[in-house]
């Protein structure tokens, strides 16, 4: 069992250790790039590359994207892949949140 998970402990001598080992990358810093792309059948997928962070936050970061636009999506390869043509509702709400994002490709 992790250490995370212990609620009460019998030790006297227990110290939970914090992580703050483990750095979480500042979302300011975080260069974004919104590509847009046909896949088979004619379906447009929007694109979200270049997250510098950690998998959990990434998928963190597209778990709330799905539910702020009521779309389908998934993390595939470092990338977050989006159902359908959002790229500038998504641009515009990345940078409100405090993103830099920039649209790439045609």
């Amino acid at each position: 069992m992790s250490e995370s998970n212990i609620v009460f402990s019998t030790n006297s001598d227990f110290k939970k250790q914090n992580n703050s080992s483990k750095k979480s990358v500042a979302i300011s810093s975080q260069d974004l790039r919104v590509h847009l792309d046909r896949r088979g059948g004619g379906k447009v997928v929007t694109i979200i590359r270049g997250y510098n962070g950690a998998r959990k936050q990434l998928l963190k970061l597209c778990s709330s994207l799905k539910k702020k636009f009521s779309i389908g999506g998934t993390v595939k390869d470092g990338t977050i892949l989006l159902q359908g043509n959002i790229r500038d509702k998504l641009i515009k709400y990345l940078i409100n949140e405090g993103y830099r994002a920039k649209p790439s490709g045609g």
